[in-house]
Parts: C-alpha cells; sequence; structure tokens
C-alpha cells in the first residue's frame, strides 16, 4: 500500500501538478494558462485506477512517463500552449478595448 501511495505521488510530481491545485483552481479562470491540468489530472486518474488493479501495468506506466520521447512532447505542448494562451489574452484585451472605444464611445 505504501509503495503504490509513493508511485501515485511520484508521478503526480512528475506530470508537474498536485491534485490538491487540480480540483481547488478552475481551468478556465481568466489568469489560468496552464492548460494541461486537465490532461495530467486524467493521467494521474487513470495511474491510480491501472495501479489498484496491477501495479506491473502502474509502474511501467510510470516508466513511460519518464521517456525522453513522452517528457520531450510534454515540455514542447507546455511552450506552445503558452505562448497561444498569452495571444489569446492579447486578442481579447484588443477586443474589449475595440469595444469600450469604438462601439461604446468611452
Amino acid at each position: 500500500m505504501l509503495q503504490s501511495r509513493a508511485l501515485v505521488i511520484a508521478l503526480i510530481l512528475l506530470l508537474g501538478t498536485t491534485l490538491p491545485e487540480v480540483h481547488s483552481k478552475s481551468v478556465f479562470e481568466r489568469d489560468r494558462r496552464d492548460w494541461l491540468v486537465i490532461p495530467d489530472a486524467i493521467a494521474a486518474y487513470i495511474y491510480e485506477t491501472v495501479n489498484k488493479m496491477s501495479p506491473r501495468v502502474g509502474q511501467f506506466l510510470v516508466d513511460a512517463a519518464q521517456t525522453p520521447v513522452v517528457v520531450g512532447t510534454r515540455n514542447f505542448l507546455i511552450r506552445e500552449t503558452t505562448k497561444l494562451s498569452i495571444l489569446a489574452e492579447q486578442l481579447m484585451e484588443k477586443i474589449k478595448n475595440l469595444w469600450y472605444t469604438r462601439i461604446l464611445g468611452y
């Protein structure tokens, strides 16, 4: 039991988030840029479920998540989603300013 808890904690730390953070913050908060919270939470849930059924398969998932291909892909996705989030925020600010100045005349 202690070993499975340690593996769950290791996977969660590997994925870069903690379960309390996932449950306490909304993905749709205005200043929230970390869009990978959802896949991380899903991965942690899948790992917990699989590890309960077969600890060997759970260990395989931990090992697979630490491969350079998975880590590199995850880092790439983090970089690109951060860029897209920043661009979307800038676009929303421009639209809001346009709305207030041109449409409402403030």
